[in-house]
């Protein structure tokens, strides 16, 4: 339930922080769209999290989860994790796009995916690896 709390606020404040530009906009975050799929990827965190905290995934520079050392998750996991590293990116893909065409400005969707995408970094745990432009820190 923690993860959920955390994930949720995490995903609240990147909302509530995209920039000037868009800050003025009146952006639909509460669309029945965005809702489903805030509550699909709730509903996955708690499954990547230990991936998150083994370094065997990342938050990459585009918004993105990545897989980061698939050698940190035994031979018999990889195929789940990949599964739930796909349905993530997904999500995470909808959820710019739909934030952007929500506002009936899709050419945002590029500035709302680099907004997720630096306040996903600046907002991992300790201990979780991002990538930035010299390649994947750990925090």
């Amino acid at each position: 339930m923690k993860n959920i709390i955390i994930v949720f606020s995490l995903m609240m404040s990147m909302w509530l922080s995209l920039s000037p530009a868009h800050a003025a906009a009146d952006l639909e975050i509460n669309t029945p769209a965005i809702s489903a799929i805030k509550n699909s990827m709730q509903a996955r965190h708690a499954q990547l999290a230990p991936f998150y905290s083994s370094g065997a995934v990342g938050f990459s520079r585009d918004g993105l989860v990545a897989v980061r050392d698939a050698a940190a998750v035994p031979l018999a996991q990889r195929q789940a994790l990949n599964s739930l590293v796909a349905a993530e990116n997904k999500d995470r893909n909808a959820l710019y796009a739909e934030i952007a065409n929500g506002n009936q400005h899709p050419e945002w969707e590029p500035e709302i995916r680099a907004t997720f995408a630096k306040r996903w970094a600046d907002k991992a745990q300790g201990g979780w690896w991002v990538q930035d432009g010299s390649g994947w820190v750990k925090k």
